[in-house]
């Protein structure tokens, strides 16, 4: 496999606007668990071979367990999720699928139940973010690897 062009070199601005983004999330002090969660649930919606690669290893790294991370696309019955956890999944697959029904008022009212407004807006960023980049790694041809030394790009 070859990836259509190297993102990093082809544009470094928009690299580096989208890599402030992600810190903007980060910084926030968003729960490095549930930010994984969205990135994992977005990237399997999306495809994102290349992301959900690299998220389940971070989650991985983080201590969480292979069988919350091999359940995220099945996390409505899965009972190792707290109902907190199942907001923000429920959420990210509304705003991932936006153009599919956009974001229900149950599912906002139920992310609300846990968030505050500037936590809540922190979760609709992160979302949209991760969404982002699954579009710029799916586009330039990015799979599991091809940043790897001795691979071409």
């Amino acid at each position: 496999m070859k990836v259509r062009m190297d993102h990093y070199q082809a544009n470094p601005n928009v690299y580096q606007a989208m890599s402030r983004l992600e810190r903007q999330v980060t910084e926030s002090g968003f729960d490095r668990v549930l930010y994984e969660l969205i990135k994992i649930r977005a990237s399997q919606i999306n495809g994102c071979a290349y992301c959900l690669d690299m998220h389940t290893t971070e989650l991985r790294q983080l201590g969480d367990s292979e069988q919350r991370i091999a359940l995220v696309s099945v996390w409505r019955e899965s009972p190792c999720y707290t109902e907190r956890e199942k907001a923000v999944l429920e959420l990210t697959e509304a705003v991932t699928r936006i153009a599919e029904g956009g974001v229900p008022q149950p599912v906002y009212d139920r992310v609300r139940g846990f968030f505050s407004e500037k936590e809540t807006m922190d979760l609709i960023f992160a979302i949209n973010v991760i969404n982002c980049w699954n579009r710029i790694a799916i586009t330039t041809g990015m799979f599991p690897g091809c940043r790897d030394e001795g691979k071409e790009a």
